[in-house]
């Protein structure tokens, strides 16, 4: 009986998300408003530090408000009933309300734009904002109805209620006792203990939400790292797009080698002379006194370029000389286009002298 063998198809693992998501991708998902960011976070802060915006300001609060009565039943109770006089009212009114309330709006504006800040950084976007069909289309709302992160939510919303629950059930029963005895109290005492009460159950209930906050904030950014992960086809199919296809940017590079090689062979017929190893190495030397404070490497190459350069040179009447250390050292040192260092000087300028009174002769 033959052995079962069985196609395994390696492409399969290259498809799966198991690599860190590249910046280029964290900057386009961040475009596209793709962040981690825990909702619950800013609301947990906003609530702590109101009621803790009440329990620092409570004093300054009573205080106004108490001046705010007193002037109403003082000063505007007995003034007739005009335009003028109902416009002053309000005004003043307006003006106690802002005051009073003023700086828990600051607080909580400051906090809230603090508590965005420190998860996301500062950024602009409205990419959420655009119009898709996917959001309005039923299947798409039924699929995330009945998601894992759907549930997720749902148990992390019934734990959270479960856990204020119990605080403010174990506050309540530590105060049992001056609760049942509120009906003997005068209204001042009662409303005071009241607003006691109220407070100590909002900072309390503030303090959990937070602390409930911050491993919300560490689930979204799991979350969030998991979406961004990238299978390495796709970090493949990136660097492509970034970087362009290799096998395209070989053919560009052998193109503009093609190109520069064309402009070398074409100013070899303006070198005073060729300067060669004799086969293996090939430089042409121009030198023009009244641009060119010494002379200048206009084209150089080796073995198959070497010979071509020789040819070009016969071709149009340019001397050829042969100096063996002269030619390796210019091609290894000099750079086409580039003067001569001035350790060369003096064998470049015996050559250059010798090419002259050739050309003097011959002329």
């Amino acid at each position: 009986m033959a052995p079962l063998r069985l196609k395994l198809d390696l492409r399969l693992f290259s498809q799966e998300k198991t690599e860190s998501a590249t910046p280029k991708k964290r900057q386009e998902a961040r475009k596209k408003g793709q962040v981690a960011k825990s909702m619950d976070l800013p609301a947990a802060f906003i609530l702590f530090f109101s009621f803790l915006s009440f329990f620092l300001f409570g004093g300054f609060m009573n205080e106004h408000l108490m001046m705010m009565f007193k002037s109403i039943f003082y000063d505007f109770l007995l003034m007739n009933v005009t335009v003028e006089n109902t416009q002053r009212l309000f005004k003043k009114l307006m003006y106690e309300m802002l005051l009073t309330l003023g700086p828990i709006f600051l607080i909580c504006m400051v906090v809230a734009v603090l508590s965005n800040y420190l998860q996301i950084g500062f950024l602009i976007t409205g990419e959420p904002l655009k119009m898709k069909f996917s959001k309005i289309n039923p299947l798409e709302g039924a699929k995330r109805l009945f998601s894992l992160r759907a549930v997720v939510d749902f148990l992390k919303s019934l734990f959270k209620m479960s856990v204020i629950g119990i605080l403010v059930y174990t506050t309540l029963m530590a105060q049992k006792d001056n609760i049942l005895q509120l009906a003997k109290l005068p209204l001042e005492e009662v409303l005071r203990f009241t607003a006691s009460l109220t407070l100590q159950l909002g900072i309390k209930i503030g303090l959990v939400l937070i602390v409930l906050a911050v491993f919300d904030y560490l689930y979204q950014r799991f979350e969030y790292e998991k979406s961004l992960k990238m299978s390495k086809q796709d970090i493949k199919d990136e660097y492509k797009k970034t970087e362009g296809d290799p096998l395209i940017k070989s053919k560009i590079r052998e193109k503009q080698r093609r190109m520069a090689l064309q402009r070398m062979m074409q100013d070899v017929p303006k070198a005073d002379v060729i300067i060669t190893n004799p086969t293996h190495f090939a430089v042409a030397l121009q030198y023009d006194a009244s641009k060119m404070q010494a002379p200048t490497v206009i084209a150089k190459g080796t073995d198959y370029i070497a010979l071509k350069i020789r040819q070009i040179a016969k071709e149009h009447g340019v001397i050829t000389m042969e100096n063996k250390p002269l030619a390796r050292a210019l091609y290894a040192q000099v750079e086409i286009g580039d003067s001569i260092p001035a350790d060369m000087f003096q064998a470049v300028a015996e050559v250059l002298a010798y090419v002259y009174k050739v050309k003097g002769k011959a002329n």
